[in-house]
């Protein structure tokens, strides 16, 4: 059986997730809890495998009971039930500890099969939410990008190239010294191991076509 806790403000919405879930014969709804400080207590008491927590509540706010809950029963697997879709919530809850984020109009197979995911530690997203981690984790890898220098760039698009240092200094004239240099910074800013690394990076940020990488001429 899967232990479930249901924390939300409102007692309508606690009773109709209560009839949803019970009516699956291997999910039980051990507590419920109306606002975040009651939450952390449930919590604490009744060790569930999962939580269904919304945001936005009383006395304690959801952001807050999530990371609480993390730090006293790592275990238990919280699965956010919001309204709130805005990268505040999504970024901080996920942050917090949330293991899955889904919105109040997801279907009822959807939650379903969300609660049963986080008892096996499986992380389910809403498809808005989803779009908004990939849209934030391309915009820091452009972050990435525009901390190098326009040298860098060129380093970096020949070294995905194929090209050695002795092939990328002839190119740029200027001396191997200066190349290793470039390479170095360039690998530190973008927090790569090595040239493989870098010219995967490369590839995937669609700096140079894939044919150019295997053009080693």
């Amino acid at each position: 059986m899967i232990s479930v806790v249901i924390v939300d403000d409102h007692a309508v919405v606690r009773q109709g997730l209560r009839s949803m879930l019970e009516s699956q014969a291997d999910i039980t709804i051990v507590g419920e809890s109306g606002d975040g400080e009651q939450a952390i207590i449930t919590a604490t008491e009744l060790l569930p495998d999962v939580m269904l927590l919304d945001l936005l509540m009383p006395k304690v706010d959801g952001i807050t009971a999530i990371r609480e809950i993390k730090r006293l029963i790592p275990s238990t697997q919280i699965v956010v039930l919001t309204s709130y879709y805005e990268d505040d919530y999504v970024f901080r809850a996920i942050k917090a500890g949330a293991l899955s984020y889904l919105l109040k109009d997801c279907s009822p197979q959807e939650l379903i099969a969300a609660v049963r995911a986080a008892a096996q530690g499986e992380s389910r997203l809403h498809p808005m939410v989803a779009l908004r981690i990939l849209q934030e984790l391309d915009q820091r890898e452009r972050s990435l990008l525009d901390d190098l220098t326009a040298r860098e760039r060129e380093v970096l698009t020949r070294l995905a190239r194929g090209r050695s240092n002795y092939e990328i200094a002839s190119e740029l004239v200027i001396s191997e010294g200066t190349v290793k240099k470039y390479v170095s910074n360039i690998l530190l800013k973008l927090h790569l191991a090595d040239r493989t690394q870098a010219a995967i990076y490369a590839l995937q940020q669609r700096l140079i076509p894939l044919k150019d990488a295997l053009d080693k001429g």
